[in-house]
């Protein structure tokens, strides 16, 4: 059955060329969360929709098609760009990615579409990048259903208590440790590191916090990601290591040596 999506708010998550002059694009959009489109005709000179897709461009698209894949019929500026640089360029293309790895096309998913934009608004208005990172990883495992529980160990049901040593599971939780490693792990936090931590991840404040606790929240959610990410390396990542490589309209292509 064809069907026929009219005047949709969405982002560019990202792009690539498909035969001559047309792309492949993934759209965050309201409704529909992940849309995959071909934008027939696109690369051509005479074509005027190019420019329009690209990462931070607010859009209004209208597709058709039967399936997965759909074609698209119009696109159109819903409002300026967002004009972002650098770290926080890079920033961006590093949230596309994540969501183009861990939405299913056609899945609805509004909450994710919004917290993408608010996401964007924390970056424009110079919100400290590991804070606008790490909340919007967090936001987005609970509105997949994996959301970490940072309250209460999981074995025992009782509250975090900051003197004591916790294992991190991203399968069960957070469990008392009852033996403490000589060196912490990766998956190991002490229970006042998972306080503050917390606070960090649920507070919409510009709030400045150290530099331990940010990189605290970084080894957490990566481990909260892995699961769902798989072992497959996220290229965007690269970017912060090479930062005369960035793409501006689509993320690096994949690397196997990486």
């Amino acid at each position: 059955m064809s069907r026929n999506i009219e005047l949709q708010p969405a982002y560019v998550l990202h792009t690539r060329e498909y035969r001559d002059t047309s792309l492949l694009v993934d759209f965050l959009t309201l409704d529909y969360g992940l849309l995959r489109v071909v934008a027939r005709g696109v690369r051509g000179k005479k074509s005027n929709r190019r420019a329009l897709l690209q990462a931070l461009q607010p859009l209004l698209v209208s597709t058709s098609g039967r399936g997965e894949l759909q074609t698209l019929t119009a696109v159109e500026a819903a409002a300026p760009v967002f004009q972002l640089h650098g770290e926080r360029l890079f920033s961006v293309l590093y949230i596309n990615e994540i969501l183009t790895r861990l939405l299913q096309p056609g899945q609805s998913h509004p909450e994710i579409y919004r917290l993408y934009q608010s996401s964007l608004v924390a970056l424009l208005n110079n919100t400290l990048i590991e804070c606008a990172l790490r909340r919007f990883e967090y936001r987005l495992l609970f509105e997949l259903g994996y959301g970490p529980d940072l309250s209460y160990d999981a074995g025992s049901g009782a509250p975090i208590q900051h003197d004591e040593i916790y294992l991190f599971d991203p399968q069960t939780g957070l469990s008392r440790c009852d033996e403490v490693r000589e060196n912490q792990k990766p998956d190991q936090f002490t229970g006042q590191q998972i306080i503050e931590m917390k606070c960090l991840l649920i507070s919409d404040t510009t709030h400045t916090f150290d530099k331990q606790l940010l990189s605290t929240a970084k080894r957490f959610m990566r481990q909260a990601l892995r699961p769902l990410l798989g072992v497959k390396p996220l290229n965007s990542r690269q970017l912060f290591i090479s930062p005369g490589s960035a793409p501006v309209f689509s993320l690096p292509p994949d690397k196997d040596n990486r």
